[in-house]
């Protein structure tokens, strides 16, 4: 009797965790769908502060040569890595592809002497640096289900004035970009100097403007506005990533848990009937002695 209580005591409490991990999978799949349209929704803002940049720096050159956002350096000494993350876990490998390419990143730099300055969006991230004793200069974490631009913009900051002052020759992000719900893609890009892409406008502005204060602190704004707008949509595509990530471990999860409550079940009902096997013989030879 033991042994087929000790079964159902096993039975009973995978039961418990196949429900957590099936609501997990609900509220997973509910805040995906949000977390797509928040994505989706901030596009249209960061191409358009791309098309007003581009048009500007096409129609000053004064401006885009004085700009240190737009210079061209090929010393690559010290540079600057932005890596996202989730906060929380229970994602599938989601966290650690994106570490995984961080690290191959890190060694990259490291084998040509150049410094590493990071900058760390998601508890995970953070861990992962401390652990391995990285020069984190700024970091974020506690940043919830919607991306929110007051809780990056101090960190970003930090990165972006540093590149200006020339403390760092070069900016570059880690996040997961969300490609379906079953996949989705650790991504390497780089944020600054700008490439000439960034500064290519399918709608080409002929009209030239009057600078209030200058066009160079305008352009310099719209740049800062821009990579901002870029992080920001990083951060909406990490956290898309995340909960379709969290939805597919989830449903795994209490697939799982539903093969190992009929596999206990079997084992409960063979023992069971053992044991019933049993006490009907010790009946039989009972009364076969009297």
């Amino acid at each position: 009797m033991s042994a087929t209580k000790e079964i159902r005591s096993k039975i009973k409490s995978v039961q418990n965790t196949q429900k957590i991990t099936r609501a997990m999978q609900m509220v997973a799949t509910s805040k995906m769908r949000k977390t797509q349209e928040r994505m989706k929704a901030a596009r249209p803002y960061a191409e358009k502060i791309r098309e007003v940049m581009a048009n500007l720096s096409n129609l000053n050159s004064y401006a885009r040569n004085l700009s240190p956002y737009l210079r061209v350096s090929n010393e690559n000494e010290r540079i600057g890595i932005i890596l996202i993350t989730s906060d929380k876990g229970l994602c599938g490998g989601l966290n650690s592809n994106s570490i995984k390419v961080f690290l191959e990143k890190i060694h990259e730099f490291t084998k040509n002497n150049i410094q590493i300055d990071v900058c760390t969006l998601g508890q995970k991230a953070l861990t992962a640096s401390k652990r391995l004793n990285l020069n984190v200069t700024s970091s974020a974490i506690g940043l919830g289900d919607i991306p929110m631009m007051d809780k990056i913009i101090g960190p970003l900051s930090d990165m972006l004035n540093k590149f200006k002052d020339n403390k760092l020759d070069g900016i570059y992000i880690i996040y997961s970009h969300f490609i379906n719900t079953m996949k989705q893609k650790p991504i390497f890009e780089k944020l600054l100097p700008l490439s000439d892409s960034h500064l290519t406008s399918n709608k080409i502005q002929t009209t030239e403007y009057e600078y209030e204060p200058s066009a160079v602190e305008i352009l310099n704004d719209l740049i800062r506005r821009y990579i901002e707008s870029v992080v920001f949509q990083c951060l909406a595509d990490n956290m898309a990533s995340e909960q379709a990530a969290r939805m597919v471990a989830m449903k795994s999860a209490t697939d799982n848990a539903g093969s190992a409550i009929n596999h206990l079940k079997l084992v409960y009902n063979k023992s069971r009937q053992a044991i019933i096997t049993k006490e009907l013989s010790e009946i039989v030879a009972g009364s076969s002695a009297v």
